[in-house]
């Protein structure tokens, strides 16, 4: 699978003596730390660490082959708060997940997540069993529904709403653990945790802002090195386009997800704008984010 399609050619011309060498489609470094965990047995924190980059980096997730360039970039850190028991740990996770920009060497951030009930259960050296059919495990059970996301952003930025059947796995893992006695899959536990996530990038009143995710990173900042003035007009229309989302979803988690995301980079993108533009996507962007409204004056004043 080569996701810049201008250079299919290139590359796949490059890579044919190659052949043999692809690779899984995550890049995922993880990360576990526990500070705030007493005792002497630490080193099950090493092998819980080892065990989720092998998990995460080493499985199929799609049916598509990449090159070990095109991987998927993202960070996971998890934070272990509790040792409850010799195999019960509560934890909070951040997640990040870039992707390149073609034709520059900037990666620009798909998702900036924390999940504060990312709590399981784990045996050192146990294996990591995980089935789309079935809730087997909370601990593969979050982590393959943070896969599917990761895939299904990425997919995204690239085509319009190409994610769709990846975000479609992650809500069959909600589904899968209804009946999981761990917090954050359930609607009435919270209004922010994984099931509102991937409940608002399926919800239909949420498609302008999956295609935003198109125009915005494809249409936008992939144009730029190209046609600057063409791509941030493709990226303000984009923009634009999430006002009747804001209208119907006042507050929603995941406009709040976006710009938690994108907010400084669309002040470095318009600060340099013509006052036309400047004056249009402020106007929007103190309706649409107005947790980041007091930030969008810096566009106004070329980013000071």
């Amino acid at each position: 699978m080569t996701r810049f399609p201008k250079i299919a050619g290139m590359l796949l011309l490059t890579l044919v003596p190659f052949v043999s060498a692809w690779a899984q489609e995550l890049n995922c470094k993880v990360q576990v730390v526990s500070p705030q965990v007493q005792g002497s047995d630490r080193h099950i924190f090493e092998t819980l660490q080892n065990a989720i980059f092998e998990f995460m980096n080493n499985r199929q997730w799609t049916n598509h082959r990449f090159t070990p360039e095109e991987r998927i970039e993202c960070n996971m850190l998890i934070n272990i708060t509790d040792r409850v028991s010799s195999d019960e740990f509560k934890a909070t996770l951040s997640i990040q997940v870039s992707r390149p920009v073609y034709g520059t060497s900037y990666n620009t951030t798909l998702l900036n997540f924390n999940d504060n009930n990312f709590n399981f259960r784990y045996l050192e050296f146990q294996s990591m069993d995980f089935s789309d059919n079935m809730h087997q495990s909370n601990l593969t059970s979050m982590l393959a529904y943070y896969a599917y996301i990761v895939i299904g952003l990425d997919y995204d930025s690239f085509s319009d709403k190409g994610g769709s059947a990846y975000l479609l796995k992650a809500q069959n893992i909600v589904n899968n653990a209804q009946n999981a006695q761990e917090r954050g899959w359930k609607a009435f536990e919270s209004t922010q945790n994984r099931y509102w996530l991937i409940e608002n990038l399926l919800n239909p009143a949420f498609v302008p802002l999956r295609s935003c995710m198109y125009k915005y990173h494809r249409k936008g900042l992939d144009e730029m090195s190209e046609d600057i003035v063409s791509a941030r007009t493709n990226i303000l229309e984009g923009i634009e386009a999430l006002r009747p989302v804001h209208n119907q979803k006042p507050s929603s988690y995941l406009m709040q997800v976006f710009f938690n995301a994108k907010s400084e980079e669309i002040i470095n993108i318009f600060s340099k704008a013509d006052p036309s533009q400047k004056k249009r996507v402020v106007q929007v962007l103190m309706i649409i984010d107005p947790a980041n409204s007091g930030k969008y004056n810096k566009i106004l004043s070329g980013g000071e």
